[in-house]
């Protein structure tokens, strides 16, 4: 069983690594590895272990090499269809994320209670009340939950009646899932308040 402390690294890693890869490095110890991402050397060794480990004693790891391991690990060897529930700041900002599609993951379509308009950055807008009919139509792997908190829950459930087995949640309240259902919550504030404690106790 992996960590989710590994787990909660490996995307650290991959960026990183994928960095390296772009910029043309051909190989990078564990120790610069470490170095970058703030950890130890020994840590950056015990967690790709925990994966098969892919370096040479001597001569570190070959970059390219890693990169797409580490990729197929993330799973980021896939393209994912996904959608976006609620058009507000949130919503509208992750329609034109250019990353998204970079490493494979396509927003096919927004859902809103109350479209103002019929696009978004190219993203098809639709009612909340044509979503059931989408999802029975349309395979979606993962659907990004932006709406406001009150609304969060009931969304999520209607996302798992329809078949949704990943959620992404940006709604500023954590959702219960059934098992079987996979559920990303993010908080923008908490990772605010983590940097606030930190500038404050930087002493």
């Amino acid at each position: 069983m992996i960590s989710e402390a590994v787990i909660k690294r490996l995307p650290r890693y991959y960026r990183h690594i994928k960095h390296l890869a772009d910029s043309g490095v051909d190989k990078v110890s564990s120790n610069k590895i470490a170095t970058v991402l703030n950890i130890t050397a020994s840590q950056v060794r015990q967690d790709l272990c925990n994966f098969g480990g892919f370096g040479q004693q001597g001569y570190g790891y070959d970059v390219v090499k890693l990169k797409n391991e580490l990729a197929v690990i993330l799973g980021l060897d896939k393209e994912y269809d996904m959608i976006i529930v609620g058009a507000g700041n949130i919503g509208r900002a992750l329609t034109g994320y250019k990353g998204f599609r970079d490493d494979g993951f396509y927003v096919k379509a927004l859902f809103d209670i109350d479209p103002r308009c019929s696009s978004i950055n190219g993203i098809k807008v639709y009612n909340m009340g044509d979503m059931k009919q989408y999802l029975a139509d349309n395979h979606t792997d993962i659907a990004i939950i932006a709406t406001q908190k009150d609304s969060a829950q009931s969304v999520a459930d209607e996302l798992i009646s329809a078949g949704v087995k990943s959620i992404w949640n940006f709604a500023p309240v954590e959702i219960e899932v059934p098992d079987g259902v996979i559920v990303e919550n993010i908080s923008m504030s908490e990772s605010l308040y983590v940097l606030s404690y930190r500038a404050k106790n930087n002493n």
